[in-house]
């Protein structure tokens, strides 16, 4: 029998194979369990028994010991980047910081910052940390502030073939936009927009959706970017196209003071409320983050049917808060998870969320790890339409993680998701298993040198770095725009 380490990456152990740890979390008909000394058994990309012993004939079972084996999670708002807002946490206000296009920038004509193969790159680096973190759904999300507009139907080609190589479930659609914001030179925000332009964004995405239509693996999504960035011709058009495509729409909204004040000064209302005017809400709606929704906004969800894509670690770092996990749920708003940042680790994510949820409504009882948990996997998959990811029962996709509970940096186990959510962090993630197939093992990912990769990214986004003062309003150098946490030693040099 061939040891678990030993199974090439990437690759399907062959015939009917078992995994067996310490606990499984099972997806049963009386509800979500946990199983002690549980086991999972796969056949092609379909799970097809969990609970005690299989007493079946397998050609494989692989004791993974004290372990938890778990649904994988679904990351609606998956970074596929290097995280160029971790800029801007430590460094602010976002319009002194290249995070918004002056005017001298727009007027010389924005341009791409990244060649071709570097885009290619940074979605395949991303994806393989999103297997890392034990998450085997997602939905991509990239900055376009250093983009010359949209994204490309390009990248998104070579983004398929990517996850299709590595083993990872996604959602695609480059992103597309009619406008964006311009700091002028007296320093105020305007929004300008190219309509024409956004229009022939959204016909090369309905494109690349059409061609993805029905896929397994990949499957496509709307994306259009921010609704400031929006005009109502080109939201009615996505919403309508999603429809005859039968495909998710993202759409970024009630996220910000930015937004929300030139939502109000363009249309005279809240973003929700905008978008229910021109019946642009509706269930294929994923809309992260929320943390400026009032409570007709989600009122407004709720009737709807909009799912609520919650980030938590991205907006802490901003001093933001979702208000909350808890009272959406109250208000019957569905709220599936997302990590929007690097690392995309969903383990923090989840902890932060909990803590953020206990804060908001100062009570310890607001919400639970399994609260979380639900939401990073069952929660992830309803919003996408579907009930066999997100879930570890027979006859879903087999899709799951496992988590090392005997990780030495972690406390003795008192629950295994408890411990988890509560006591741990992504990098416990042991094994990832997408549609059947190894994606991931103890930090190797199916088709990358993760090693020559890191050194590659961090190559790649110093050139970026490079290139902040000719889009920053004013131009400072670049030990302006970023400068060190703390003031160099005389004579070091970065």
């Amino acid at each position: 029998m061939t040891p678990f380490d030993q199974i090439p990456l990437g690759t399907r152990p062959q015939g009917r194979w078992a995994v067996t740890a310490q606990w499984v979390l099972a997806d049963m008909p009386a509800g979500r369990r946990l199983i002690p000394y549980g086991e999972v058994v796969v056949e092609g990309n379909s799970v097809i028994h969990v609970g005690s012993r299989f007493e079946g004939d397998v050609a494989a079972r692989f004791d993974l010991g004290n372990a938890l084996i778990a649904p994988g999670f679904v990351d609606l708002d998956a970074l596929s980047d290097l995280d160029t807002t971790l800029l801007a946490f430590d460094n602010w206000p976002s319009k002194a910081k290249g995070r918004v296009w002056p005017r001298s920038y727009v007027d010389r004509g924005p341009y791409e910052m990244y060649e071709p193969d570097e885009l290619e790159f940074q979605k395949k680096f991303a994806f393989a940390q999103l297997l890392l973190n034990g998450i085997t759904s997602a939905a991509p999300i990239a900055s376009l502030f250093y983009r010359a507009w949209g994204e490309t139907v390009a990248e998104f080609d070579a983004a398929a073939k990517a996850a299709e190589e590595m083993g990872l479930r996604v959602w695609l659609g480059p992103a597309y936009r009619s406008g964006g914001m311009v700091v002028e030179t007296d320093g105020s925000l305007t929004a300008e927009f190219d309509e024409a332009r956004g229009l022939q964004g959204l016909e090369q995405a309905i494109g690349f959706a059409s061609r993805h239509a029905g896929g397994d693996l990949v499957r496509p999504m709307l994306a259009p970017d921010r609704v400031e960035t929006c005009t109502e011709t080109l939201l009615r058009r996505t919403m309508a196209a999603a429809e005859e495509l039968d495909c998710p729409v993202r759409l970024h909204m009630a996220q910000g003071e930015m937004e929300r004040d030139t939502v109000k000064a363009l249309h005279g209302a809240t973003a929700p409320q905008w978008l229910d005017g021109i019946g642009a809400l509706g269930p294929r709606l994923l809309a992260p983050h929320a943390t400026v929704a009032t409570d007709d906004d989600l009122r407004r969800y709720a009737d709807n049917g909009v799912s609520v894509v919650h980030c938590p670690l991205v907006s802490a770092r901003h001093g933001g808060a979702l208000r909350s996990f808890a009272g959406l749920r109250r208000k019957k708003v569905r709220v599936a998870m997302g990590t929007d940042t690097a690392p995309p680790d969903m383990v923090l994510n989840m902890a932060v969320g909990v803590m953020m949820c206990r804060t908001v409504d100062n009570d310890i009882a607001a919400c639970t790890a399994a609260d979380f948990m639900n939401a990073a996997t069952l929660e992830g998959g309803a919003a996408l339409g579907r009930d066999d990811i997100g879930v570890l029962r027979a006859g879903g996709k087999a899709d799951f993680a496992v988590f090392d509970l005997n990780d030495p940096a972690m406390a003795p186990t008192i629950d295994p998701v408890q411990t988890l959510v509560l006591g741990a962090s992504g990098r416990v993630t042991r094994a990832t298993v997408v549609d059947g197939r190894l994606s991931m093992r103890d930090g190797s990912v199916a088709g990358i040198d993760m090693a020559a990769a890191r050194r590659r990214a961090q190559a790649q986004f110093d050139g970026l770095l490079a290139k902040y003062p000719e889009r920053t309003a004013g131009h400072p150098p670049l030990s302006e725009i970023f400068p060190p946490s703390y003031p160099l030693a005389e004579g070091a040099e970065t």
